[in-house]
């Protein structure tokens, strides 16, 4: 990150452990929580709220756990302004060096009269109750009206105001249903800071949900307002549409940040990572399109694009996604490539073809695009091969059949042909599921130690003829490679990508091979 000292600096509050994990189905277990917040701390979010203490024994030792490991960042224990919440959430955060109480009590008139069923006044003396009870055991207090948003002016003042004279710190306003424009937003943290006695005396934070998809907008107009703490959790997960996107948020301040005048502490290359692990952790999948760390967010089909990408990436991206970790692999070959793509994609591999060669491949390409949605790599290599007039994978896979059964390893068969020297073997290996019995398989013939890193499946289409595809990443000798493929069988598709991935990687160590006995 590039500092200005004339920026504002705004903490970015990591609730993925909390609020993220109240998503319907995104449920962690202690043991998932600590090794997302390590990987958050790494991250160098400034504040971590790693669960609910009281809710249940698991979140109480995971938030326990979080404090007496994560000495160097600020441990946030949830409660509501109930007093046995708040001593779980001061027990279990007793170990932190630096933490914060973060007490919650409804506001707006519809969770007045339909859930909490308290009368005004009554929450006014709750307001002042527990927020002196927290106050005298933790300096650290914020305090949240919730559903801030909903809550008619006069009323949001007072409970405000009783919080402040109760010794809060902190005045988190949140959005708590996502009903919120950006310009009612930002206008309700300036009016509270104006009208709200001791408004000046404290600190603001913004805690927003995307129901309307307005999340990381109505934080950005917090942020212009004066807030200086900004509530997110990673990829946007949270309850019903989620919460503000920490990526997003930290992304818009960082490409923006001259005109917006404030800045964060985040690792930007540390960025990606985290997306993906709370992906896999929580089992959520990205979308595709998703802002950032979506698939498709740094990956150009359109020939005109691509054309400009390959001589300045600054033509259709306005952000580095190396710096981000994500790895590069912008051009998508489908049917809207051009000839500059195709050629960029068949040098990546190592190869070099000749004018006519290349014309005879996008000739072969262009038919194959229009059959489906994206040639893959595996495909894209047998089309170089009919164009070349040779084949081009130092090997390929013949016939895969797979054993399965509901009670025993699974049983994979494999049959290889290498194309140096024209020998096909077999090779079977067994798994607890049938792709780790295909990897292991496949592993057997190839002449380098070959680390299964990573995998996706996504369906391509629906019915009982769908045809999935695979995308398999591998490490060899500390390098990536990335390939995929596409196929009706599921489990064709990942041999076939890993295959592919691995052909690659053979490719570039023949290549780097020759250029050693070249030069010596």
């Amino acid at each position: 990150m590039n500092t200005n000292k004339n920026n504002k600096r705004i903490r970015i509050f990591d609730t993925t452990l909390r609020d993220g994990e109240q998503a319907p189905g995104a449920s962690l277990f202690p043991e998932e929580k600590i090794r997302i917040a390590r990987q958050l701390a790494k991250m160098g979010v400034d504040t971590i709220e790693p669960g609910f203490p009281i809710s249940s024994p698991g979140d109480f030792y995971a938030v326990q756990q979080i404090s007496k490991e994560l000495q160097g960042i600020e441990i946030c224990g949830f409660a509501r302004s109930v007093k046995a919440d708040i001593d779980e959430a001061v027990r279990a955060t007793e170990a932190a060096a630096k933490r914060r109480l973060h007490l919650f009590l409804s506001s707006s008139d519809i969770h007045l009269d339909f859930q909490l069923r308290k009368s005004r006044q009554q929450v006014i003396e709750m307001a002042k109750s527990m927020v002196s009870y927290a106050k005298s055991q933790v300096d650290q207090i914020e305090f949240s009206p919730m559903d801030a948003t909903r809550t008619g002016e006069e009323f949001l003042f007072e409970v405000l105001e009783a919080a402040i004279a109760e010794g809060a710190t902190i005045l988190n306003i949140p959005d708590t249903v996502g009903y919120a424009l950006p310009e009612e937003y930002g206008r309700m943290f300036r009016r509270v800071r104006e009208g709200v006695r001791g408004g000046n005396t404290v600190e603001y934070s913004a805690h927003c949900h995307n129901d309307l998809g307005l999340a990381v907008a109505n934080s950005l107009a917090a942020i212009a307002a004066g807030v200086t703490h900004v509530e997110v959790t990673v990829n946007g997960v949270g309850e019903r549409a989620g919460n503000c996107s920490l990526e997003e948020l930290v992304m818009a301040i960082e490409t923006r940040k001259e005109t917006i005048g404030v800045e964060t502490g985040i690792v930007m290359g540390e960025i990606f990572n985290t997306s993906r692990m709370v992906s896999r952790v929580m089992h959520f999948p990205i979308a595709f399109n998703k802002p950032i760390v979506g698939r498709n967010a740094f990956q150009h089909e359109a020939g005109i694009h691509q054309d400009g990408l390959l001589k300045n990436r600054n033509t259709y991206e306005i952000m580095d996604p190396e710096k981000l970790g994500i790895p590069r692999s912008m051009i998508i070959l489908g049917k809207h490539s051009g000839r500059h793509a195709l050629k960029h994609r068949v040098n990546q591999f190592g190869l070099q073809l000749n004018n006519e060669e290349l014309e005879d491949l996008y000739n072969r390409f262009k038919v194959k695009a229009d059959e489906q949605k994206i040639v893959t790599d595996d495909q894209l290599m047998e089309l170089v091969g009919e164009a070349a007039h040779g084949q081009m994978e130092p090997y390929t896979l013949l016939h895969l059949q797979v054993v399965s059964s509901s009670d025993r390893e699974r049983l994979a068969s494999v049959s290889i042909r290498n194309n140096q020297t024209g020998e096909e073997r077999v090779y079977s290996a067994t798994g607890e599921g049938p792709i780790e019995a295909i990897v292991h398989s496949l592993k057997q013939a190839m002449p380098m130690p070959v680390e299964f890193s990573d995998m996706e499946l996504q369906s391509l289409s629906t019915g009982e003829k769908a045809t999935g595809e695979a995308e398999v990443t591998i490490t060899v000798n500390g390098r990536t490679f990335k390939n995929s493929s596409i196929d009706q069988d599921v489990l064709m598709a990942v041999a076939k990508a890993f295959l592919s991935a691995c052909n690659q990687a053979v490719r570039i160590q023949n290549a780097s091979l020759q250029t050693e006995l070249a030069s010596s």
